[in-house]
């Protein structure tokens, strides 16, 4: 099977919806296929002295550290760039680069994995509060959120740059016409906003994307999430977790624990011996990604996420490792 024929087959495996059952296989098959056709990867493979003829389960795939994404163009196959997802971070500092082959596949692998947790898209409202994110070129959750607001029924969705009056008044709008409404926002505007406004929507859904951004001091889950529940009177905070580097998302409803889309696995590695994966369940660990989103570029991402991975396949975020960026969404300190 050539390389097209191969993409091809692989891709709509993927857009189907991977089973839980069948995720280790397909994750193989893309392992294979990422190996032969992604030279980068490749070579990286050879120096830690792994062959894709000895890997016949996902604990035997190599993960590729995530800090190659900030000085290496990483493809699977030769093919043109429709866009490029960029991650924020301080003044001067190098940061990662998604090179984008198809930006509608990305869309449904974002838009499956919402509905598999949340239902219809359409049946929302979407309000997005998201300044640092609008504010600069490449965010992979803008594209996600606008994609979300085309694709809602009702006219009040949209994006709310800094006018929070305009956000009460809608959220007050919908409140009283009980429309079912989604609030994205990153955790400093969200703050701001309860600052100057005390709003009673208890059916609200409030999703923080993490991420002071400088602009204020970083906090612990809880104490965010709980100034967050007073401010609109709701019971849970939820929770998106992605990055530039993730063409899939996982969502916490509450407690910070997060349930990973269909397309997406989260392993543990040991923090002292990065080609470990055999940490038990519930431990602290390093987080390793297996994201089958990224077909056109690599499925297996090791992170500077610190978190604990659990038996059901869902996870927690606790931190990072040491010395590594403050960047990316819902990294929070550790309590």
């Amino acid at each position: 099977m050539n390389f097209d024929h191969n993409r091809t087959f692989l891709k709509e495996k993927i857009g189907r919806g991977v089973s839980a059952s069948a995720f280790d296989d397909l994750a193989l098959e893309v392992f294979h296929f990422q190996y032969k056709y992604n030279a980068f990867y490749r070579e990286y493979c050879s120096l830690i002295g792994k062959d894709s003829a000895n890997i016949s389960k996902i604990s035997d795939i190599p993960f590729l550290p995530i800090p190659f994404f900030k000085n290496n163009i990483l493809k699977t196959g030769d093919w043109h760039t429709q866009t490029i997802f960029s991650s924020s971070g301080t003044t001067g500092a190098v940061t990662s680069a998604h090179h984008v082959r198809d930006i509608e596949f990305y869309k449904q692998i974002a838009r499956q994995g919402f509905e598999q947790h949340y239902g219809s898209i359409s049946d929302y409202c979407i309000l997005g509060l998201l300044p640092s994110y609008l504010e600069r070129k490449g965010s992979s959750l803008v594209a996600m959120v606008d994609d979300f607001i085309d694709l809602s029924n009702y006219n009040q969705s949209g994006f709310f740059l800094n006018n929070l009056d305009k956000l009460f008044e809608t959220l007050s709008y919908n409140k009283q016409h009980l429309i079912p409404t989604l609030l994205i926002g990153v955790s400093f505007a969200l703050l701001d906003f309860v600052e100057q406004y005390q709003l009673d929507f208890p059916d609200l859904i409030i999703m923080e994307t993490g991420g002071m951004k400088g602009r204020r001091r970083e906090m612990i889950r809880e104490e965010l999430h709980n100034d967050i529940k007073q401010g609109f009177n709701t019971q849970h905070i939820h929770s998106e977790y992605g990055m530039t580097e993730l063409f899939s998302q996982g969502y916490s409803k509450k407690e910070g624990i997060f349930h990973p889309i269909a397309s997406l696995k989260i392993l543990g590695r040991e923090i002292n011996d990065p080609l470990s994966i055999s940490v038990p369940n519930g431990r602290l660990s390093a987080l390793n990604i297996i994201d089958l989103g990224n077909l056109d570029t690599c499925s297996f991402i090791a992170t500077d996420d610190l978190g604990r991975v659990y038996s059901d396949g869902n996870f927690m975020v606790l931190g990072r490792l040491d010395n590594s960026d403050i960047r990316g969404c819902n990294l929070l300190i550790i309590n």
